[in-house]
C-alpha cells in the first residue's frame, strides 16, 4: 500500500473557475493524452506548416536528431540491466525509446507515415521481448524514467493499425509499473528519506503515465495521491519544504547539486502536464507551489542568489545501518548547464494561466530551442527528459492575465477559449486503494547506487527542528502564522 501523510485527496480547483470536461470515452482517459493532446499535435503541425517561429526552430532540432530518422532499427533485450548485472545494457533501451518518441512526434508534425511505422516497429519489438528490469537500486530509475517515456512514445501511435496495443499495455503493467509502485511503497528497503526527490518523481511519472495509457483509474489515483501526500521526498511539500517570504519555494535537491535539481523540476513538470491533460490540476495545487519551486530553481540555476534553510535527512536501511546528512546552503551552479525542461513549465504558467513568472521566462528563452535525447550528451542524463519543448509546448497567450498562484475566473475562462491552450478541468474524489506491489524490496545494502552516496556539500549543523515523523528535519517559516499575529 502506498503510504500517505495526509487525508485522501478531494476535489481540486484553480481559483473559482471550472473548466470543461476533456473529451474521453466513458470510463476511459482522453487519448492522446499524456504529454501531448490532439490539440497540441494539431497546433505543432499547423505552426510548422505556416513557418511560424519558434516552432520551426524547434522542429529543425527534431529533424536534425539522429534518433528521429525513419531508418532507426530497434535492438530489444529480454532483460535490461542498470547499475549492475551482465551486461549493463540500459543504454539500448533509452536510445530506442527516444527514437520511438521522436519518430512518433515527427510523424504528427510532418504527416510522413514512415516515421509512424518506425515508431511502431520499435515499440512492438520491445513489447515482444522485454520481460524484466534488473540491476542495483538503479533498476528503479530505469523503470521510472524509461517507463514514463516509453508510454509517451506509444501514446503517439496507439491508434496505428500495426501497433500491438494489448501486448504493450501488458509490458507496462508487468515490467515497468510494478517496480515503480514498489519503490513508492517500500523505497528499496530504506528509510523514506534515503532517496532524493528525483527518485520518487521518476517512479511517480511511470505510475501515472502507465495508468493513463492503460486506462487504470486506481493506478492514476495512487500517483496523484502520492504527489499530494506521499511520505517520500518527491511529494510536493517534501520536494519544496519551505516557501520563503519572497514567494520562492526552496527546492530540497538544490542542496545536492544542480543537475539533479534540474532533473527533479523537469520530472515534476512532466507529472503535472500529464495530469493536466486528463483534467487534474496539480500545477495549481497548494497555491501553485510548483510554480514557486520552479521559479526558485530557475533563478538559482541562472546564478542568482536564493535563500536556503538548513535541513537534515535520515538515510540508511530499515532495521539496518542508518545515519543522517545535513546541508546548509544551495550547491554551486554552472549557468551554462541546461536540460530541456523549461518551455513546458513556463508556457503553462505564463500562457495558459497568464501569470507572471520572470525567472521561468528568462531561463526558457535562454534554453531555446530545446532539443531532446541525443542533444545533451551521450550519457543517461542526456536522456532523462523527452525534450523538444520549444516545438511541443510553445502556446498562444491567453487574453486575460493574473498575478496570483491561481488564475481568476476570467483568466481561466479566457484560457479555456484561447487558441492552442488546450486547458483541462479538475477532477476530484478519493483515490482507490492501491494494490500490493509486485516486486519485492532489494537485498539489504543495495540502496542508492547513484543516489544517497553521491552527496555534495553536506556538513554538520545544529538547531534544526524536526518535521512530523522525524523523517526530514527543517527550520520552516510559518508565514501564515506570522501574518495573523
Amino acid at each position: 500500500m502506498l503510504k500517505a501523510a495526509g487525508a485522501a485527496a478531494g476535489a481540486v480547483g484553480i481559483g473559482t473557475a471550472v473548466l470543461p470536461t476533456p473529451a474521453a470515452a466513458a470510463g476511459a482517459y482522453a487519448h492522446p493524452g499524456l504529454l501531448h493532446t490532439r490539440a497540441d499535435l494539431d497546433r505543432m503541425a499547423a505552426k510548422v506548416k505556416a513557418g511560424a517561429a519558434p516552432y520551426t526552430a524547434g522542429f529543425a532540432k527534431l529533424t536534425a536528431n539522429r534518433h528521429s530518422q525513419s531508418g532507426w532499427a530497434a535492438n530489444p533485450q529480454e532483460i535490461v540491466y542498470r547499475g549492475s548485472g551482465s551486461p549493463q545494457n540500459y543504454r539500448t533501451l533509452y536510445n530506442d525509446v527516444h527514437a520511438a518518441y521522436q519518430n512518433g512526434l515527427r510523424h504528427h508534425v510532418s504527416g510522413d507515415g514512415a516515421h509512424a511505422d518506425t515508431a511502431v516497429a520499435i515499440l512492438n519489438a520491445w513489447s515482444a521481448k522485454l520481460t524484466a528490469l534488473h540491476g542495483s537500486a538503479d533498476r528503479f530509475l530505469a523503470a521510472g524514467l524509461y517507463g514514463y517515456q516509453i508510454a509517451n512514445a506509444a501514446e503517439l501511435v496507439r491508434d496505428h493499425p500495426d501497433f500491438e496495443l494489448d501486448r504493450f499495455q501488458e509490458m507496462l503493467s508487468t515490467v515497468f509499473a510494478p517496480l515503480s509502485d514498489d519503490f513508492l511503497a517500500r523505497h528499496n528497503g530504506a528509510v523514506v528519506s534515503n532517496y532524493w526527490t528525483n527518485w520518487d518523481l521518476a517512479a511517480m511519472a511511470c505510475v501515472l503515465a502507465g495508468g493513463i495509457f492503460c486506462d487504470d483509474k486506481a493506478q492514476v489515483a495512487r500517483a496523484v495521491e502520492y504527489f499530494k501526500h506521499g511520505e517520500g521526498l518527491g511529494s510536493v511539500k517534501n520536494a519544496m519544504p519551505v516557501v520563503h517570504d519572497d514567494g520562492l519555494a526552496e527546492w530540497l535537491e538544490a542542496g545536492r547539486d544542480q543537475g539533479h535539481a534540474l532533473l527533479g523540476v523537469g520530472l515534476m513538470g512532466t507529472f503535472c502536464e500529464m495530469a493536466w491533460n486528463q483534467g487534474i490540476d496539480l500545477y495549481g495545487y497548494d497555491d501553485s507551489r510548483f510554480l514557486k519551486g520552479a521559479q526558485y530553481v530557475a533563478k538559482w540555476a541562472m546564478g542568482g542568489e536564493v535563500p536556503f534553510t538548513a535541513n537534515t535527512r535520515r538515510k540508511g536501511a530499515i532495521n539496518g545501518w542508518s545515519g543522517s546528512e545535513t546541508v546548509t546552503s544551495a550547491a554551486p551552479v554552472d549557468p551554462a548547464m541546461t536540460r530541456p525542461i523549461w518551455a513546458m513549465i513556463a508556457n503553462h504558467y505564463t500562457k495558459r494561466r497568464g501569470l507572471s513568472a520572470s525567472y521561468l521566462t528568462q531561463i526558457a528563452a535562454k534554453s531555446a530551442p530545446e532539443g531532446g535525447g541525443g542533444d545533451y550528451g551521450p550519457n543517461s542524463g542526456g536522456y532523462d527528459q523527452l525534450g523538444f519543448g520549444t516545438l511541443a509546448f510553445t502556446r498562444d497567450k491567453a487574453t486575460a492575465t493574473g498575478t496570483g498562484g491561481s488564475p481568476s475566473p476570467a483568466a481561466s475562462a479566457s484560457a479555456a477559449a484561447g487558441s492552442g491552450s488546450d486547458p483541462r478541468p479538475q477532477t476530484g474524489g478519493s483515490p482507490a486503494s492501491p494494490s500490493a506491489s509486485a516486486s519485492s524490496a532489494a537485498a539489504a545494502g543495495d540502496l542508492a547506487a547513484t543516489g544517497s552516496n553521491d552527496i555534495i556539500g553536506w556538513t554538520a549543523a545544529t538547531g534544526i527542528t524536526a518535521l512530523a515523523g522525524g523523517v526530514l528535519l527543517l527550520r520552516r517559516r510559518d508565514r501564515a502564522r506570522r501574518a495573523s499575529q
